[in-house]
Parts: structure tokens; C-alpha cells; sequence
């Protein structure tokens, strides 16, 4: 049985010294079919097109010889190599690496990529893939059949972004096409491809950045981060005095920091933010990394709300208009805040079933209300008396009060 397999990655360019000496002693080879047709492979070695990666693993691994697994780009990159390393197959993987595709894509554009977000789409879960692009400024995609640059551009409807399409990178076929993300779907595009999607504003600069922050060649720090990571203030569930800004009723940064506890909101989620008031509870959804979509009815709320992400230097899409009717367009979330609007919003989105519903009242009255629109929206519901207190520490007095309930409804699992 084998017990070991060498696995090689393949970019386009002629093979290593090292890549075709394991090809020359392979008695077996697993790889797609532009792979398989390569002169180097040896005449007798058995031939394995690789569909399943698992059925694969396998086959080599109750293979007595010397087999080979031949992949496109670096096969320990979002490749064969998770899979082969598995501990049921018993088998010790050595790889030969080669450029992965998204360094290719990068290369082919012209531009840097430790600042972009690699994301991975498959039709099961492609609207995770698309709210990266929603929430982040620059996002590679490695796409697959049915979740491919059109339906990337179908899903991004209403939010601007530009494409960069990078097909059959490393083959003769290889093309690289431009354009903004309206008119992605009247073409057809060819299997395999690599999307970059760029655009929304620009991050704000941050002023709490120094030196310390920055490489010496002026970029970012951390990889997958825009060069305006962190963000200008140091935390979240801020101070009114943080946003420069009035906080309206119901946006106390107590309430907002549980309501942002139970929502969760990380990269990937989409976040509804209804009745979206000052912005700061959006603005911090979108700091976690999710995308964001800000409602609200008040066009001077829209507005503030525009230039607190652009000074956060988040991204996110405004919709100004009235809830619930607002929604009806809107793609599906997976957790919802609601600012405003009581039991009726919070029925229309209990509708649309998110895993959580956050909202708060203030009375009890009207709490009980939205209790009941969330347990006949078919969710649990836990609610909460908050009263929180701010204090002048100069003379150790009590400054404002408030109190309001806190209600959260839970999409039970199956």
C-alpha cells in the first residue's frame, strides 16, 4: 500500500527538475485532463482523472507504487493538500509547489494582494463569498460551475464594484478581462477562472496609526488587511463623543454592545441595520468584517451615516426608504438589527428568516409586542431589562440614565 504521494503543482511553465523526477518513477497519476495529456508522464503509469478529491485519496492510498497528484497553481493553497493529509488515508504528502493562481491573478493585474481577502465559491454557499465582496475593498474568488464571475455580478446587484477576470491562467487560452460589475453577465466565461473584485470607497486614514503600523515600503502590516487597519478608535459599543455625533434614543453604547454580542456579525455574514439612526451600530457590525446594509427612512440619517463609514473606513450599503416595504428587495441576511420600526419590521424580517433578530422598546408593553412577533416568526426569545448609567467622574455623580429592554429571537437548529 502506498504510503506516500508527491503531489505537484502546476502554473503553465515547464516543470521543475524535481517535478518530472517524480513523474519519471510514477506508477500512478491522478489529475484533471489538460493535466494527465503532459509528454512527461510515463506511458505505463496508471491515470486517475480527479474529480473527488476523497475518492482519489483513496485509490492512492491502497496503490502499491509511487503515485502523483498533478494540480493547478500551489496544491497547498486552497487545494489536494488539506485532503491528502487527512489521517484516514495514512499517507505522508510532499509537495512540489508552484505559483498559485491568485499570485497569478494578482500578477497578471498588476497589482499587490497581501491586502486582499482569498475567498473560495461554490453554489452551496456562494452569497457568504459574495457579502466578502460586499463588506471588503479588495477580494479574490476562485470560482466553480454555477458560481462563477455572473453570478458573483447577479448576487453584488445594486453595489458597484469592478472585475478583474482572469481565465485558463497559465494555459494558452489564458485571457484577462476588465470590466465594471453591471456588465459581467452578457458575456460567457470559461472554467477555470479567478475573480478580483475592487472596489467601494476608499478606508479613511487612520490618524492612530504611526510608523509601527506600516512596512517599510508604505503598505500594510497584516495580511488581508487594508493599510487603514485598525481603525481610528480603539474598540467598540463607542461613546457618543467617539462618533462626533448624537446618539439617538435606543442607541446607548450599553444597549449597542449587547445587541452586537448576540448578533455576532463576523466575515461572511450578512447584516441588516434597520432604522440605522447615527450609524455607529452599523459601522461596528461592519468593523467585525461582515457586510452591512444600513436602513433608513431619514435621508439626513442616510447621509450621516455615509460619512461615519467613510471616516471608519468600513464599507457598506445605504437604502434609504421605509421599512417594511423597504426589504422586500433586499438580499437575504443572516442576522438582523432593528432599530426602529417595532413588531411590524420585525415580523417582515422574522419572514425572511435570519439566524438571529435583535431589537429593543421601551416599554414593556411594546416589548411583549415584539416578544410575540418573534415566537410566532417561529424563533425563541430572550429578553432583557438593561439600565445602564453614565457618571461624571469630576464630582462622582450620576450624569444620564438609561433603561430599555432587549429582546433577541434565536432560529432554533434542526
Amino acid at each position: 500500500m502506498a504510503d506516500r504521494v508527491t503531489v505537484i503543482g502546476w502554473d503553465g511553465s515547464p516543470l521543475t527538475d524535481a517535478a518530472r523526477s517524480a513523474l519519471a518513477a510514477a506508477t500512478l497519476v491522478a489529475g484533471a485532463p489538460h493535466h494527465l495529456a503532459l509528454p512527461e508522464i510515463p506511458s505505463g503509469a496508471e491515470r486517475i482523472t480527479l474529480g473527488s478529491v476523497e475518492l482519489a485519496a483513496r485509490r492512492i492510498a491502497q496503490h502499491r507504487g509511487s503515485p502523483v497528484v498533478l494540480a493547478d497553481g500551489d496544491p497547498g493553497y486552497f487545494g489536494v493538500v488539506r485532503t491528502l493529509r487527512a489521517p484516514e488515508y495514512g499517507l505522508e504528502v510532499e509537495v512540489v509547489p508552484a505559483v498559485s493562481s491568485v499570485a497569478a491573478a494578482f500578477a497578471r493585474a498588476g497589482m499587490p494582494w497581501d491586502d486582499a481577502h482569498v475567498v473560495v465559491a461554490h453554489s452551496r454557499d456562494l452569497r457568504r463569498a459574495v457579502n466578502v465582496c460586499r463588506a471588503h475593498g479588495k477580494v479574490a474568488v476562485l470560482t466553480s460551475p454555477g458560481a462563477g464571475p455572473v453570478e458573483l455580478a447577479l448576487l453584488l446587484e445594486g453595489v458597484h464594484r469592478t472585475f478583474v477576470i482572469c481565465e485558463a491562467l497559465g494555459t494558452a487560452q489564458e485571457q484577462v478581462t476588465v470590466l465594471t460589475s453591471d456588465k459581467v453577465a452578457d458575456h460567457v466565461w470559461r472554467d477555470p477562472n479567478v475573480v478580483i473584485v475592487i472596489g467601494g470607497a476608499a478606508p479613511a486614514a487612520s490618524p492612530a496609526q504611526g510608523a509601527g503600523y506600516r512596512s517599510k515600503q508604505g503598505g500594510g502590516w497584516l495580511a488581508g488587511r487594508e493599510v487603514g487597519y485598525p481603525g481610528p478608535v480603539r474598540g467598540w459599543a463607542l461613546p457618543a463623543s467617539a462618533y462626533a455625533t448624537v446618539l439617538g434614543e435606543g442607541e446607548a453604547p450599553q444597549l449597542r454592545a449587547a445587541q452586537l454580542a448576540r448578533l455576532g456579525p463576523r466575515v461572511g455574514d450578512l447584516v441588516w441595520d434597520i432604522g440605522a439612526g447615527s450609524g455607529a451600530a452599523a459601522v461596528e457590525a461592519a468593523g467585525f468584517g461582515a457586510a452591512v446594509i444600513a436602513v433608513d427612512r431619514d435621508p439626513e440619517a442616510c447621509r450621516r451615516v455615509g460619512v461615519l463609514a467613510r471616516r471608519f473606513g468600513v464599507r457598506m450599503q445605504i437604502v434609504h426608504g421605509l421599512a417594511p416595504q423597504v426589504l422586500e428587495d433586499l438580499p437575504e441576511p443572516d442576522v438582523v438589527r432593528v432599530g426602529g420600526g417595532g413588531a411590524a419590521v420585525v415580523a417582515a424580517c422574522a419572514a425572511r428568516r435570519p439566524e438571529r433578530i435583535v431589537a429593543h422598546a421601551g416599554t414593556r408593553d411594546e416589548a411583549e409586542e415584539i416578544g410575540r412577533a418573534l415566537a410566532d416568526g417561529g424563533y425563541g426569545v430572550e429578553c432583557a431589562l438593561l439600565q445602564s448609567v453614565e457618571m461624571d467622574t469630576r464630582v462622582w455623580a450620576e450624569r444620564e440614565r438609561a433603561v430599555g429592554f432587549l429582546l433577541c429571537g434565536h432560529r432554533p437548529h434542526p
